[in-house]
């Protein structure tokens, strides 16, 4: 888990260990690009989470754990950082992974959404195996993701409108929501996570 000295990072890190994985918070490049897989959590404003992030020297990081094929995991704001660009922040470029940029929640609806919400799944998963039909997940948001490619949208949720709740584009899997305080179908999807890099490792 990449460690860049923004907010409360640990609640995902102990999810991931509640489940199995041998998560590590760390912001040293070595143990990064030897990791199984990486996560980018994120929690707060997206332009202090970017600037913070280019501040620790990991944005490369992020760019060479995606492009070699590893599971990559982002969770709430860590989702939003792979898209380009935020209302929230103009003028904070973000990872640019992903093509969209993230927007205000719609007028009308409470800011934040500080609630549990059923997920809408779009396309099937193995992150979403075991799951059932409209999952209950937590969400903390005041903005959410625009994808310009509808195809990477793998779940949704309606809050005034439908919205992005997931994504998945290549290795990547990204969540608006928290895995981590959803329970156990959340603590589902870190755990089918875990497994998926231990199919990749076998694999190699």
């Amino acid at each position: 888990m990449l460690d860049y000295g923004i907010g409360n990072l640990r609640s995902a890190q102990k999810g991931l260990q509640f489940v199995g994985a041998d998560a590590q918070l760390t912001s040293d490049k070595k143990l990064i690009a030897e990791a199984q897989a990486v996560v980018l959590p994120g929690v707060g404003n997206f332009g202090a989470c970017m600037t913070a992030l280019r501040e620790a020297g990991l944005e490369d990081s992020v760019h060479e754990a995606i492009n070699s094929g590893r599971p990559f995991l982002g969770i709430c704001v860590g989702m939003q950082m792979l898209f380009e660009r935020s209302e929230e922040s103009p003028g904070v470029a973000g990872l640019g992974v992903v093509a969209g940029e993230i927007r205000w929640l719609p007028a009308g609806v409470q800011r934040p959404q500080m609630q549990w919400n059923r997920l809408n799944i779009k396309k099937q998963d193995d992150l979403f195996a075991g799951l059932s039909e409209n999952p209950w997940m937590y969400f903390v948001h005041s903005l959410s993701a625009v994808a310009h490619d509808q195809s990477v949208v793998a779940a949704t949720c309606s809050y005034g409108s439908e919205l992005l709740a997931a994504i998945r584009l290549r290795n990547i899997f990204a969540t608006q929501f928290h895995p981590e305080k959803s329970a156990t179908e959340g603590l589902r999807i870190l755990e089918s996570f875990v497994n998926s890099c231990a199919v990749v490792a076998t694999s190699k």
